[in-house]
């Protein structure tokens, strides 16, 4: 019996992991090399002394049926809140909180931020020391009990946490970028899908699909916050790179399948702000909107002190990803 059991065991397991490939990107096959272009000015500012978002706005994500939301950090909890927009440049946030940590269970009392939605439904990080992701059904009013992604086994590139959830809506199914950190604390970018609206996972047999930048590079330390989606006949990502500073720059990378990615160049494509910028020492958290015009519309956090999680004085720009042929 208890052969059977671990034998049962095991083979649950092993269905966790797959070799999969995200379907053909849409769109005629070309080069592009892409230019940035920043507002000068952030489009949604820290909130007053006592708001959620008095410290930090960061981790911007907007769908088009949920709206906008975005995670603010008071000192001690990090929240989801949202804001209206009519032009995508002006804001106006609401005074109702999204989503916050539930204290006394997997959540803890830290953080329930750093999110990504696909219509009602909106993906989370929670849960400390080792962060996981969580389920939200707003239009339901739903809340899964148990995080629907966790940390890998031990000894796994994501043994110590999984978090910064990105969707990308595919061919009927889900595909989730996230990050995972290991032991050591290096922090690289993996990936999952789903056929049941995010309910279960099955995580890519050979994560990370995207490993830690060269020694001296501006993202040598950690890989995180990733934004994926499709033009030209190629997959796309901008991730956030962190040096040995704790600056953060955006860079970017390219694949034909989701899966194999290679960088494109190896220089951040978003770089930060000069000195007494808002976003002098941070350049974060992008959220891509392809637009018709084949530029794309991102918005980032940014700040002006590189701290390697919180209090940077965070706030929310938007810029504009500009293609080119080379």
């Amino acid at each position: 019996m208890r052969v059977a059991t671990a034998l049962i065991l095991l083979l649950a397991g092993c269905g966790r992991y797959e070799d999969f490939r995200l379907p053909a990107p849409k769109g005629e096959l070309r080069e592009a090399v892409w230019s940035w272009d920043p507002h000068p000015e952030p489009v949604i500012r820290r909130g007053p002394p006592g708001s959620f978002d008095s410290v930090d706005a960061l981790n911007p994500s907007w769908d088009p049926l949920s709206g906008f939301s975005y995670s603010g950090w008071d000192g001690k909890v990090w929240r989801t809140g949202t804001a209206r927009t009519s032009d995508g440049m002006r804001f106006e946030k609401s005074p109702a909180i999204l989503i916050e940590p539930l204290a006394g269970t997997w959540e803890g009392s830290y953080i329930a931020a750093n999110g990504a939605s696909h219509g009602s439904i909106f993906f989370y990080q929670a849960g400390a020391p080792i962060p996981k992701i969580g389920r939200l059904d707003a239009g339901r009013q739903e809340r899964a009990a148990a995080p629907v992604l966790e940390p890998g086994p031990r000894g796994a590139w994501d043994e110590r946490g999984v978090g910064d959830p990105y969707i990308v809506h595919s061919d009927g199914k889900l595909y989730l970028y996230f990050l995972g950190q290991d032991r050591a604390r290096r922090q690289r970018l993996g990936l999952a899908y789903s056929v049941d609206q995010g309910r279960t996972w099955v995580k890519y047999r050979k994560n990370p699909i995207l490993e830690l930048g060269e020694p001296g590079s501006f993202d040598e330390t950690g890989l995180g916050e990733p934004a994926v989606w499709d033009q030209f006949g190629k997959w796309w990502m901008l991730y956030t790179g962190r040096d040995r500073r704790e600056w953060r720059r955006t860079g970017l990378a390219v694949s034909t399948d989701g899966v194999h990615w290679s960088r494109v160049p190896n220089q951040p494509v978003m770089d930060v702000g000069p000195d007494g910028s808002w976003y002098s020492r941070v350049v974060c958290d992008p959220h891509v909107q392809p637009q018709p015009d084949g530029t794309v519309r991102v918005y980032f956090g940014g700040g002006d002190k590189p701290e390697p999680a919180e209090n940077l004085n965070g706030q929310i720009g938007v810029g504009t990803l500009r293609p080119n042929r080379p």
